[in-house]
């Protein structure tokens, strides 16, 4: 930058020296076009001087910042990486990509990332000075799969909804407008908002009265009687459509009545809000992180109202792998390095969450339009492979 502003500053100082000269002898100038032939050099070897001034210090960046990094696999741990920033020259910021996800923010000149899966996997590493960009890419390859965690994976419970109601054997209903936490406004009742038909569950929110107030709207939430500890776990739905609509695909700790929330340790697999369509949420909740987004990952998803998607998570000992549509498809991966109680309380069983909300600090951040209703969220199944 400092090369580009001297070279600046030395073009004005030429262009009032030429400017003089050709005022100086304008008169003794005979002919228009000896004129036009002066100011057409002018310029044109103006704009060689700026080319040649801003490619002289691109060059420069590029001669002095070159990315690169090293990495080891500790054999006591070969499904964590450690990756080593060894990029050459001086640079503003650097930012890891691999397997869909994005490291950035400080202190990330070295970094241990987690595969589960014995294959190839291209990790790169961006190094920024200015407006200038230096990348490069490595195949690290993992030798084998997490240990002790099986490739074949069973489906021990679902449901597909294949009947004419809610199975009540393995769900219940929880009532009520009492704004669930997120001053959301809708009252869930007992069933009545909850159809089962054509082999989809359809979790419909009406509109009772135009009051946007607690009680104003209708809808259903749903727990599964059944818990689950670690497995591969999926829903496959559609969203609705519309402001002030949050669907949601999450599960709670069982233990929540006596430990407590959020120690009892919260994953929401799958969030939408009608007023930014086209993105799917996933966060984790925890005493550690309650109230913030630190633990929370958006990928876009262009038909989630259209079309019927999987929002699923791959859940062990080591960590939780939010996935799209398929399981090799995660965008996010949560997986503290030193686990405690305050950050990793999913080593106890979770239970299922289903729920269409109205309003609240996030569903009705912009708002509720009100000429929506009744929306539908469509649920084909839920399942469980351990």
């Amino acid at each position: 930058m400092y090369l580009y502003c001297c070279g600046l500053n030395a073009l004005h100082l030429w262009l009032q020296w030429l400017v003089n000269q050709l005022a100086m002898n304008y008169n003794k100038i005979k002919m228009m076009n000896t004129f036009r032939s002066h100011v057409f050099s002018y310029i044109c070897l103006s704009i060689l001087f700026v080319f040649v001034t801003v490619s002289c210090e691109k060059s420069e960046n590029k001669e002095v910042l070159v990315a690169d990094f090293t990495f080891r696999i500790d054999a006591s741990k070969p499904n964590y990486v450690t990756l080593i920033n060894a990029t050459q020259g001086d640079y503003d910021r650097i930012s890891w990509v691999y397997n869909n996800e994005e490291i950035t923010g400080e202190n990330i000149d070295q970094v241990e990332i987690y595969f589960p899966l014995s294959r190839s996997y291209d990790v790169v590493l961006h190094a920024y000075k200015d407006d200038f960009e230096s990348t490069i890419t490595k195949q690290i390859s993992i030798a084998q799969d997490v240990p002790d965690e099986p490739t074949e994976l069973t489906l021990v419970w679902s449901d597909e909804f294949n009947g004419s109601s809610v199975n009540r054997d393995d769900w219940n209903f929880e009532t009520g407008a009492t704004g669930w936490g997120n001053e959301e406004l809708q009252n869930y009742t007992d069933g009545d908002n909850a159809e089962v038909s054509n082999g989809t569950l359809k979790i419909i929110a009406r509109k009772e009265n135009d009051d946007k107030v607690a009680g104003s709207y209708t809808s259903s939430r749903i727990t599964s009687k059944k818990n689950f500890l670690y497995g591969r776990l999926e829903a496959r739905a559609k969203m609705p459509t519309g402001k002030g609509v949050w669907p949601a695909f999450w599960m709670l700790g069982t233990n929540i009545y006596t430990a407590g929330y959020p120690a009892c340790g919260e994953i929401d697999i799958m969030e939408y809000v009608g007023y930014e369509p086209d993105f799917v949420h996933a966060s984790i909740h925890t005493t550690a992180s309650i109230g913030t987004s630190e633990n929370s990952k958006t990928a876009s998803l262009e038909t989630a109202e259209e079309d019927f998607h999987i929002y699923g998570i791959v859940w062990n000992e080591e960590s939780i792998a939010f996935y799209l549509d398929d399981p090799a498809n995660v965008f996010y991966t949560y997986s503290p390095e030193n686990k405690t109680a305050e950050n990793w309380p999913f080593d106890k069983h979770q239970f299922f969450i289903l729920n269409l909300a109205v309003g609240g600090t996030w569903g009705g951040y912009e708002g509720i339009d009100n000429s929506i209703f009744p929306q539908n969220y469509e649920i084909d199944y839920v399942r469980v492979y351990q």
